[in-house]
């Protein structure tokens, strides 16, 4: 079994989903008492958050290329961003270790070809929502991104980091996210990416009929996958 190196933290709320559905599925897979290997390093969100909003993205990279080289050099045998927003700086990480990195993006891309979803609503970050380290990799997979209109941009932004990454899940705003995922339905997308790691604490499939690909059970459950190939 491989050794997953998770880069975590952003926020720890949905780092510990990820642990649980990595785990979950080697357990389902393998059976018995088996578990992953795998260590976290997890990092201050403050820290990383006040760089995104000054827009100092090579200091948060920097951040996670220390991340990234401490988990290879304790042994990981690939590396996982426990959030989506983040992989916008994945290349200059990419550039600074020998270990791949399982990109989310990826892994969401092949989830929604196995649907057959050609048109898909995206929400997420401001950054991820706006753009192109995210959007791009999906386009790339000839599938169209539907983004929200400027104000449910900032109301998805805002719930994020104001209540999801607080810990925060209020009915209020689940029932905003809905009627936005409501727009974005009648505006032609088949489906619907949760591309922010916390978003799936607050928005289920039980929620809506519109098809949803949560990003973090995605990306964990791939990691799992690739950890036992």
């Amino acid at each position: 079994m491989k050794t997953i190196g998770l880069i975590g933290g952003m926020s720890w709320e949905s780092t510990v989903t990820y642990y649980r559905i990595i785990n979950e599925t080697i357990k389902d897979r393998l059976g018995g008492l088996h578990s992953a290997k795998c260590i976290l390093y997890s990092v201050d969100f403050d820290e990383i958050e006040r760089y995104q909003s000054s827009g100092e993205w090579g200091k948060s990279a920097a951040v996670l290329v220390d991340a990234a080289q401490a988990l290879e050099k304790a042994g990981a045998d690939f590396i996982v961003i426990c959030t989506n927003t983040m992989h916008k700086v994945a290349p200059d990480i990419s550039e600074r270790i020998h270990i791949p990195i399982l990109h989310i993006a990826d892994m969401t891309a092949i989830a929604l070809k196995k649907a057959a979803i050609r048109t898909v609503g995206l929400l997420g970050t401001k950054y991820t929502m706006l753009e192109d380290f995210y959007k791009a990799v999906l386009m790339d997979n000839d599938i169209e991104v539907v983004i929200p209109d400027n104000e449910d941009i900032e109301t998805v932004n805002r719930i994020i980091y104001d209540e999801l990454c607080l810990g925060i899940i209020s009915e209020e705003s689940k029932n905003t996210y809905l009627k936005i995922i409501s727009k974005l339905s009648k505006e032609g997308a088949q489906g619907i990416i949760l591309g922010c790691t916390e978003i799936g604490l607050l928005i289920k499939q039980s929620d809506t009929d519109i098809p949803i690909f949560d990003t973090t059970l995605i990306h964990a459950e791939q990691a799992a996958l690739e950890a036992i190939k």
